[in-house]
This record gives C-alpha cells, structure tokens and sequence, in this order.
C-alpha cells in the first residue's frame, strides 16, 4: 500500500484527474483485489469443480463424495476427484486403485477407475499407503496447489474436491487458489449440527462461493424387517437449518452397511444411492 501511495504522490495524483492520464490504466487506484487463482495444468480442461466440505470431521464427507462421482459417471459425464484431505486420504483405497501415481515431463497422471472417474490422492505419490504424512500447514496447501497445477486432469465436466473437515489451510487454499463453482456441505444428524454446517457456510460465504446446499449423511437406519426408520443419532434438523441459511437440502443419507462394506472392499463404483437425486440434479445445473 505505501508503494502505492509512493506511486500516485510521485505522479501528482489525486484520484480526480484521471482523464488524459498516461498511466491511468496501470494506476492502482483503479486495479481491483489481488487473484490467488491457479493456472490449471495445460494439459487440463475443467469445466466445474464442486468442493465438498464440513465443519467436522466423521460425518462421511469422502463418501458423499464419491457417491456424487459415481452418480455423474453413470449419467455420462467426465469425472475427477482431487483428495485435498493430505493427512486422511480415503478416496484411492474406496475404489480400489492401488499402486502409484505415474508422471512425464508435462505433469503428473492421475489414476483411474474402472468406470473411469480420475482420481489423484497423497497417498498414490507415497511409497508407503500407511506412511503417516506429517506436514504442517504450508506444505500441505502447496500439495494441493500442485495436484491442481502438475496433475494431467484431461477433458474433464466436474471435478470433485475432497476437502479435510473445518476451515484451515487446506479449505483457505483451495477457495482462494481453484475456481470453485459452488460447495455442497455435508453433515450429521447430531445436537452440534447448527454450528457445524454454519461454520461451513460462513467460510464459503466470506470466500465469495456459492453454496449449492447441505447433505446429511447417517440420517436414519432402516429396519431390514418392518422398514421403520430409526433415527440413531437423533431427530434431524436438517430442514430448518437450511431454511435459515438460505440453502437447499440435497439429500438425507440413510445408514447401509452393505455401502461401508463396499467401500471397505475398493468397489465402492458398485454403490447404489438413490438419495442424492437432487444433489446431482443441482450440480448438473451449474
């Protein structure tokens, strides 16, 4: 700012006389807020990319994500997930992709499913898939730069980012540094709901993204004999939250074991969700 102000004293600015001026379009008087935005790699053409978020932790927030992946798939479209979760990464182990990451000199490839969803994840760069990764805050978000920056994403329609639970480095860079289309966030039924989705709207809010609206994941169990529906962590809340914040419910998740068994064996692409219709009817949209 003081090199600024050294600028227009030594042109005899005044912010009034900008008519005529030779260097009134260079004058930062009138240039707008810095961009942090990133280059994709140019090997990449991304159309949309969605972030998925939460306030917490534990609320299945990659496994919302693949549901999504997997459901824009079946309807044609060209997938990718980057996992931004550095320090918790699920994604490659959900759809059983083993092995590493390949490179050339133009980038890095992702991996890619059966199904053909692109995939990039810490892990696929490690010798070691239980090697802990031990960073602090920089270097992460650098990682995740770079996963946008070096990776070959190819022709792809949405691009799915998995982001680490709250709002710190990891959200902060990917807001700021990726071109996010909208944020779905997903949640839980449990008594710190309110708190934890506003948490994760007013992040999105303040980083000027737009919300596309809230999935609550565990939202009941169904009895396999009577069909009742058994609200375990409680009575949801969802509905009235959303109208507060202004956002819509995409989709309340029921709880299925044979799904988290699925995932558990990598053919989590096997997964069948019919709750998420409108989340997907939304993101199409975009």
């Amino acid at each position: 700012m003081a090199e600024e102000k050294d600028l227009r004293e030594e042109e005899g600015c005044t912010e009034e006389k900008c008519a005529g001026c030779e260097h009134a379009d260079n004058c930062p008087s009138k240039m707008g807020p810095e961009s942090f935005l990133e280059e994709q790699n140019q090997f990449s053409n991304i159309k949309n990319v969605i972030a998925v978020v939460s306030g917490k932790g534990g609320v299945g927030k990659s496994f919302v994500t693949g549901c999504l992946a997997v459901e824009l798939a079946r309807k044609g479209f060209k997938v990718g997930i980057l996992d931004a979760d550095i320090t918790g990464p699920s994604i490659q182990k959900m759809f059983g992709l083993k092995g590493n990451a390949t490179g050339s000199e133009e980038g890095i490839f992702p991996m890619e499913t059966e199904g053909g969803i692109r995939v990039i994840s810490v892990n696929m760069l490690l010798d070691d898939e239980e090697t802990p990764v031990i960073w602090r805050g920089p270097v992460l978000a650098s990682v995740v730069k770079q996963f946008w920056t070096d990776v070959i994403w190819g022709e792809l329609d949405y691009l799915l980012v998995d982001l680490p639970p709250g709002t710190g480095d990891v959200p902060l860079t990917v807001f700021q540094s990726l071109p996010v289309d909208g944020v779905v966030i997903v949640t839980s039924p449990q008594s710190l709901v309110t708190m934890i989705v506003k948490k994760a709207y007013n992040m999105a809010v303040a980083m000027n993204v737009p919300v596309l609206g809230i999935v609550e994941n565990y939202s009941y169990l169904e009895c396999p004999d009577c069909g009742k529906k058994i609200h375990v962590f409680g009575d949801s809340m969802i509905e009235s939250i959303a109208a507060a914040i202004g956002v819509p419910v995409l989709g309340k998740m029921p709880i299925r074991p044979e799904l988290a068994a699925l995932s558990d064996k990598g053919r989590f692409e096997e997964v069948q969700n019919d709750t998420l219709g409108e989340a997907i009817r939304v993101i199409t949209e975009l």
